[in-house]
């Protein structure tokens, strides 16, 4: 998307451009509304046979995953992404932190293999258990792209690529998000994955994240260099002070990533809690059953009708 340009100027971002700003012709849209029916087909087959499919599911795919997404892609936030950096942080804020977060949460993975004809749930299954699969899945492997890209992005000539080339622009989207997921689906995801680590060692990765982002924002405020090179300012905007926009990107980045991170960590407590509340559940039954079978063993065995026939007395 591009801002609608005032005598050869973009004209200041105000609150109001997010919606007057808003598009929906561009092919995001059409994937976004393509993986949304797809996901109501599924959750339609399963109750059309009975099954039930937790609605919260539904509500963090489509709200918090495709719909944080084309908040910050199809409004005016995605129109002002190449004219100001503090717009291009909280899009891509939510592009690798918060929209993988929900898309995650709503498991369109299991979704996919209990309404997925037999071929298509082997293909998949298959997949899943592939080589490749093992390797970018691996906790520590995404953790590495996930802290590692930002930097390589804004302190090399790529972010200026980025700005002046929109087919470049569109992947660094696409990128966002798919990092985003191969972190975070294997620590919150509800979805079978490979690699599955402990709670504590999820716990452990999260906590380590956050110095990098930190790291990051700081970096980005305190820089005497602009990123993107003299990109920014070559747009001529009387109403943006390129370094000050950059300041406020930086403090974007660092105080988002700490309010993600946290949250995930009381996500992942959360479920480690519901986890260790449905071992119990599961021990305490078999600990029943082992009971009910140790008392049947132990109860002397019970009489049956006709087996004690007493026999008949003989008349004198």
């Amino acid at each position: 998307m591009e801002t609608v340009l005032a005598d050869g100027v973009a004209p200041p971002f105000t609150i109001a451009r997010v919606a007057t700003e808003a598009s929906l012709n561009s092919w995001l849209a059409v994937l976004l509304l393509l993986a949304g029916g797809l996901y109501l087909y599924g959750v339609n087959r399963l109750r059309r046979r009975g099954d039930a499919w937790p609605a919260a599911r539904t509500a963090a795919f489509l709200a918090g995953g495709l719909g944080g997404i084309a908040a910050v892609t199809l409004t005016g936030l995605g129109a002002y992404d190449t004219t100001l950096v503090s717009v291009h942080m909280v899009q891509h804020m939510v592009l690798s932190m918060v929209a993988p977060i929900f898309l995650a949460l709503g498991a369109p993975v299991t979704l996919a293999l209990r309404t997925l004809p037999p071929a298509w749930r082997n293909r998949l299954l298959a997949v899943l258990h592939s080589r490749v699969a093992r390797v970018v899945t691996f906790p520590l492997f995404a953790f590495g792209l996930f802290v590692a890209n930002p930097f390589v992005l804004y302190f090399s000539g790529l972010y200026e690529v980025t700005l002046t080339n929109s087919f470049a622009h569109e992947l660094t989207h696409a990128h966002f998000i798919l990092t985003g997921c191969l972190f975070f689906w294997p620590l919150i995801g509800l979805d079978p994955l490979p690699n599955r680590w402990p709670y504590p060692g999820r716990a452990l990765l999260m906590v380590l994240s956050v110095p990098f982002h930190t790291v990051l924002g700081l970096t980005i405020m305190q820089s005497t260099t602009l990123l993107g090179g003299g990109y920014y300012p070559s747009l001529g905007l009387d109403w943006a002070d390129p370094f000050t926009d950059q300041k406020t990107a930086g403090g974007i980045l660092w105080a988002g990533g700490e309010v993600v991170s946290v949250t995930m960590l009381g996500v992942l407590v959360l479920q480690w809690i519901r986890q260790q509340e449905r071992e119990a559940r599961r021990v305490d039954r078999a600990l029943d059953r082992a009971e009910a079978e140790e008392r049947r063993r132990a109860a002397p065995p019970a009489q049956s009708a006709g087996t004690a026939e007493q026999a008949p007395t003989t008349g004198v």
